[in-house]
């Protein structure tokens, strides 16, 4: 009798071991479900969000980000949106308006836009431009400098560089002349004609184009006062001496600096075909001091100064 007490005793005991495992196991996945309920991946596929779109969240974005995308509606245009090179967080809803206003551009298109803040009317409540910047403030259609902004340490340009009564920022002038040492040495006379312009000076340029042809025309070759980058003491227009026709865009001196200027540290400040970012018509003989650091990366990338400003400078603050 006592043999079979036992064995009933161990029997109901491994029944009982057997129970005890299964509840362990069956809290186990209960807890590891409602972990797994509590992810940002099975939140944001319970909004509908694919499995991709799921995936471009959690690579690029924190937690704080994550929680903020989950209180929205669900919008395919973001992960979208995130995927681009330079996507700047801060811009996601003008990207997402600019967007809606743009439905047949896309997501690189909207990005390059809205950054430069091409979703805002030229002009309208523009921002003062961060001199502490030095050279690589951004002066355009959207910053300007004050009427009694005058740059510091600017010298006379020699003759030898430029016609006469022209004015530069030693710096910017230095590195100008070490680019056209070098190119003169390739065969091309790259000289100055106009620099640094002072407020007045730029108004007065602005309001006779506006007189004579009108104030798009006007906005479209100038900027108003204020909002040029001839005023910061870091820009110039160029030609080369020789050229009979006056059209520096197709000479041999252009293309050479194409392929140099940025070693020099400067930039071709207004492209061809990029009038819809920077909002001036294409301007070959408009070149731009910006360090050659700034200037390299702004040519390997195929970007604009607006553009580069955007991403490398504002959005690192």
């Amino acid at each position: 009798m006592a043999k079979l007490k036992l064995k009933k005793e161990a029997k109901y005991g491994l029944i009982l071991l057997v129970l005890l495992i299964a509840g362990i196991i069956a809290g186990i996945r209960f807890y590891q479900e409602h972990q797994w309920r509590q992810t940002f991946e099975f939140r944001l596929l319970e909004i509908e969000y694919t499995e991709e779109e799921v995936a471009i969240f959690i690579d690029n974005l924190d937690d704080e980000r994550l929680e903020y995308i989950l209180t929205r509606e669900q919008n395919s245009d973001i992960p979208l949106l995130l995927k681009e090179t330079f996507f700047i967080w801060d811009k996601l809803d003008r990207y997402l308006a600019f967007k809606n206003q743009h439905q047949n551009m896309n997501t690189t298109e909207i990005i390059r836009m809205v950054n430069v803040n091409r979703d805002r009317d030229f002009y309208e409540e523009p921002v003062a431009t961060n001199i502490s910047r030095g050279y690589l403030m951004l002066v355009n259609k959207y910053h300007y400098l004050s009427e009694d902004y005058e740059p510091e340490n600017l010298v006379r340009v020699s003759s030898q560089f430029a016609f006469d009564n022209n004015f530069l920022i030693e710096r910017a002038y230095a590195a100008f002349r070490e680019m056209a040492n070098e190119a003169r040495g390739a065969g091309h006379t790259i000289v100055i004609n106009s620099s640094f312009r002072s407020y007045e000076t730029q108004r007065q340029l602005w309001e006779n184009l506006r007189f004579h042809h009108g104030i798009r025309h006007a906005d479209t070759w100038a900027a108003r006062a204020g909002h040029s980058e001839h005023q910061t003491g870091w820009a110039v227009d160029i030609s080369d001496f020789h050229d009979p026709n006056d059209r520096f865009g197709e000479t041999e001196a252009y293309q050479w600096m194409l392929l140099n200027a940025h070693r020099f540290g400067w930039i071709l400040r207004y492209p061809a075909d990029k009038e819809n970012i920077t909002g001036y018509s294409y301007e070959p003989w408009h070149f731009r001091y910006v360090g050659v650091e700034a200037a390299t990366r702004i040519r390997d990338l195929g970007i604009t100064f607006d553009e580069y400003y955007a991403f490398f400078i504002a959005n690192t603050n």
